[in-house]
């Protein structure tokens, strides 16, 4: 394979050195089975590292795995021509025995076996590698097939149209016979005959004779990231490669993205959505066993998926491994084949060669399973993996509030009267056990399960700690076998039943069983019929307004869909995670939280099923969390680790990172909880933004430790009117704490930006007040204009008086050993700050050309055990600046970069040397520069000789 690269790693362009390095490296852990923390910062082009680095090995692995194939292949056939040659008594001495003291022929007899056994899959996996990419080939380059499919799809709809038209028709004189049963629609309500309690073998969906959707895995690379537009992004990445064309990659996501179904989508609700497509799959599997039943009565036909349809899933399968697709290519391929692409996409993974999918996917075990991912011998590449250890943690963790616990009892109690004779001994048993669960988790807030749970105040408010065993043991449950009662709402899909229940009588009313506060109900016949009768006179009024976005999902979702989460993390290992029982004002505000403590057993299997593991992302640092805290506490051999950190591909004088100790007063810069709410430490900061946007052009970016501390500094220079003379030069925006309002924010801010460059004046562009670890510190690049400055003001450690992160420090101190003298827990929280700082910080440089300066607050910075912590790239050119004076000589000193408009003339409003504005006019057909200056300055006009690609190259 030609392409620019050359060499060992076929490259779209003549890569980096660094990208060289990169591969190299990259190379070198999987062919070891190494598990690699890679960190490449962000513009020096490491998706396409990955990408290229990765796929080498894959392609040179198969190569080699061939040749051994057929190395032997070839051996037998050998050893079977030399058999016919032999006379038998010389292929064994009976009488010689081994060293083991078995026969020698016993021990023949059981080589020969194994290497038969080898060569026997060999040759079927060689037979299976043909057909399939025979079958490839075929649909790559015959397009009479997609038509031939196409048309065929069209016959069998008009086919269904058609026989369902007669079925209405044929259905208009039968009689009504409802007295005895329920409605077409409630019968999908009834929870299903639960047969046993053992977990049975998992159906895989298939049809006995679809053996042709059933492959062997091949040996692949699972690339995950933390979302699907970063994943699209990837995507977009490999189709650009050398490797584009001869890769089957396969893109993988949740139902909420996949799903074609227009009514399924609807639901809104992720788990929602989930629990209604498992429910079509077991009605197209009972839809068989329910057409038998002639003699008697006819249960009434049950939903089944129109997309669900293995021949054109088997079609769209291998649509998707001949040309690689993202997500929006996917279920753009769905629609238009009739097909679903969610199971599509799963029926791909065994063949496919690499596999892309989020972080919650391959993470969650259960999850993981469901998808049909196997590990074993694979490559697993996590990017964006800075945030790995949180993500880990969020996914086993799970919070329910006492209004759900009281909600979710109301709806199941009237759930289980409604339907109590047509249910089952064994579902009762568990709906039971579910309302007791329920009724011990309420009290152990303090509360009633009866009672309006917002209307019941809680005595002792407060929160505490608990681990899994003393919580079982106070809420009383101990006696309860929660892995079946998991089990159980996992196959009957209890959840998905009680939320259509609820749709159909509920209404808003069901959140509590009282009508009135405080008011216990007299009977729920009563208040079902109050319910129905509520809805009824619902129906003649107006809609209410639509609610927000971020309140769906809570609006829609039945409660018990996220209790069930709790009860699935109260299997984890006592010792792996604590049970928080937050007690507020009243019940309802109330809620238990059950939080992971231990991330790396859910990791272990990973690591251990996987033949190479490889953490990567632009900023690592600091990495003594991923070796200590994940891998080291999830079995991984230490020799297994390999570390590789890169630096920039910008020049050394396109950023300038300082460590500033002190304001221009003096005032010494340590932004502790003491000192930072001080007037003076607030104008000191204030002060250090003026003089800085007097000499920055373009946009300035300046975090702060949190939402509170930047409005209670913004309120002061308000006040003092420090902000005023800032909004002279730049004009001011904050970031916003909605998610929903941050793209508007961004635009405004870029807008500006581009209207100060070209208009030139007072105004030199904008300034944006963000905060560590807010919706604008990750995801967010500030290039270019956006961010010549980027402003961090003091350490942003965690709040250690949470008591989440105090049970953290204090497991850790138990469990970890104390490193380079310092406790685990103080360790923790430095490189908790120093991973915001970092993500923060690296939002200014993006690309190759880009330039900017960065500034720390904060003497502490300096120590050298925080200093250590810093990038790299970051650390090896940053200078720290005692006194505010040399800061500002080295900021006015930085190099600036002209950005030509299409008119090739740009106005550069600069206070680099000067304190008047320069006009900077480039001339292409003289490979120059005119500068405009105004005549105080000496010299009218001058002359530079630029290189347009990287700057002024010298002044003529």
């Amino acid at each position: 394979m030609e392409s620019p690269g050359g060499g060992r790693f076929p490259f779209p362009y003549t890569p980096y050195l660094i990208q060289e390095r990169f591969m190299e490296a990259l190379y070198g852990a999987l062919e070891a089975g190494r598990v690699g923390i890679f960190e490449s910062p962000t513009g020096t082009g490491k998706s396409l590292s990955l990408i290229c680095g990765a796929l080498a090995w894959l392609r040179d692995f198969e190569e080699k795995k061939q040749q051994e194939e057929a190395r032997l292949l070839a051996l037998e056939e050998d050893e079977q021509e030399g058999k016919k040659k032999l006379p038998s008594a010389e292929l064994g001495h009976p009488g010689s025995k081994d060293a083991a003291g078995e026969p020698d022929w016993v021990t023949a007899f059981v080589q020969k076996k194994e290497e038969r056994d080898m060569v026997d899959r060999l040759k079927e996996e060689q037979i299976r590698r043909k057909k399939r990419e025979e079958r490839l080939e075929k649909i790559r380059h015959n397009v009479q097939l997609k038509y031939a499919a196409k048309r065929k799809r069209s016959e069998e709809d008009e086919t269904k149209r058609l026989l369902q038209l007669s079925k209405e028709v044929l259905s208009e004189g039968a009689g009504l016979d409802v007295v005895e049963q329920l409605d077409h629609n409630e019968e999908e309500l009834i929870l299903a005959e639960y047969e046993s309690d053992e977990e049975k073998k998992v159906v895989s969906g298939l049809e006995e004779d679809d053996d042709d959707l059933e492959e062997e895995h091949v040996t692949k690379i699972y690339y995950c990231s933390r979302t699907h537009s970063q994943l699209s992004q990837f995507v977009r990445e490999v189709q650009k490669s050398p490797f584009g064309k001869d890769t089957r990659l396969v893109s993988l996501g949740s139902r909420q993205s996949l799903c074609v179904n227009e009514e399924v989508r609807r639901l809104g609700a992720l788990q929602l959505i989930n629990d209604r497509c498992t429910e079509m799959q077991k009605n197209k599997h009972e839809k068989k066993s329910d057409g038998d039943m002639e003699g008697k009565k006819r249960r009434a036909s049950r939903t089944v998926c129109p997309f669900y349809s293995y021949e054109q899933m088997q079609f769209l399968r291998d649509e998707v491994l001949v040309e690689v697709k993202d997500i929006e290519q996917l279920v753009a391929l769905g629609r238009e084949t009739k097909a679903c692409p969610y199971y599509g996409s799963r029926y791909a993974i065994p063949a496919a060669q690499l596999v892309v999918l989020p972080y919650q996917m391959l993470l969650h075990e259960p999850t993981r399973s469901a998808a049909g991912i196997k590990l074993k011998d694979q490559v697993v590449i996590i990017d964006e993996a800075h945030n790995l250890i949180d993500t880990i943690t969020c996914i086993h963790s799970a919070e329910v509030s006492g209004s759900q616990l009281c909600c979710a009892h109301s709806q199941l109690l009237q759930y289980m009267e409604r339907y109590r004779k047509r249910l089952k001994a064994k579902n009762l048993m568990y709906i039971k056990q579910i309302l007791y669960l329920l009724e011990r988790f309420v009290a152990v807030l303090g509360g009633n399960v009866n009672q309006n749970p917002n209307c019941q105040a809680v005595s002792q408010t407060g929160t505490v700690l608990k681990s899994i065993n003393d919580f079982l043991f106070q809420s009383q449950i101990d006696n309860i076998n929660l892995f079946k009662v998991q089990r159980y709402c996992e196959k009957s899909l209890i959840s998905r039943k009680l939320f259509g229940f609820v749709e159909r009588y509920g209404g808003p009313a069901t959140a509590v069983k009282t009508n009135k506060e405080n008011q216990k109900l007299a009977g729920l016949q009563n208040f079902l019929l109050t319910l129905q009768q509520g809805s009824d006179k619902d129906a003649g009024t107006p809609q209410s307004p639509p609610v927000e976005p971020e309140s769906d999902q809570l609006r829609t979702a039945s409660p018990l869909m996220q209790i069930e989460g709790f009860l699935s993390a109260l299997t984890n290992a006592n010792q792996d995670g604590r049970v928080i029982l937050n007690r507020q004002g009243t019940v309802g505000q109330s809620s238990l939280k059950f939080l992971l403590l231990n991330p790396a057993v859910h990791f272990a299997k990973v690591v251990e099923e996987c033949r190479a593991v490889i953490i990567a992302g632009g900023t690592m640092q600091p990495v003594a969390d991923f070796r200590e805290q994940l891998l080291s506490c999830a079995g991984v051999d230490p020799a297994r680790v390999v570390e590789f950190s890169c630096g920039h591909v910008i020049p050394p004088e396109n950023i300038l990172p300082i460590i500033l100790c002190s304001g221009p007063s003096n005032q010494q810069l340590e932004f502790t909880y003491q000192t930072r709410d001080l007037p003076q430490m607030m104008d000191e900061t204030g002060r250090i933004l003026c003089n800085l946007c007097n000499v920055v052009p373009g946009g300035v970016v300046c975090f702060f430790p949190s939402y509170e501390y930047e409005k209670q500094v913004y309120a002061h220079w308000e006040k003092t009117g420090l902000l005023t003379r800032l909004a002279t030069k730049k004009k001011i925006f904050q970031e916003p704490k909605k998610a929903n309002q941050v793209e508007q924010v961004l635009v405004e801010y870029t807008k500006c930006i581009k209207r100060c460059s070209q208009a030139g004046g007072q105004m030199t562009g904008a300034l944006l007040l963000s905060v560590v670890g807010g919706k604008m510190s990750e995801g967010i690049n500030f290039s270019d204009d956006l961010g010549r400055c980027v402003i961090m003001v003091g350490m942003p450690y965690p709040n250690i008086k949470s008591p989440e992160l105090q049970e953290k420090m204090t497991w850790l101190d138990k469990t970890m050993p104390r490193a380079a003298g310092q406790a685990p827990s103080r360790v923790l929280i430095e490189n908790l700050c120093m991973k915001a700082v970092n993500q923060s910080i690296g939002r200014a440089i993006r690309h190759q050309k880009d330039f900017a300066s960065i500034l720390l607050l904060d003497h502490r910075y300096a120590r050298p055990a925080i200093f250590n912590k810093l990038p790299q790239w970051i650390r090896e050119r940053t200078q720290v600046k005692p006194a505010f004076g040399s800061a500002f000589a080295e900021l006015r000193k930085v190099r600036t970069f002209l950005l030509c408009t299409a008119t090739r003339t740009v106005s550069y409003c600069t206070h680099l040397c000067f304190s008047q504005t320069i006009t900077l006019e480039l001339r292409p057909e003289a490979n120059c520069l005119v500068l405009c200056v105004p005549s105080s300055i000496e010299g009218s006009r001058m002359l530079c000789d630029v290189d347009q690609r990287t700057g002024w190259r010298s002044a003529l």
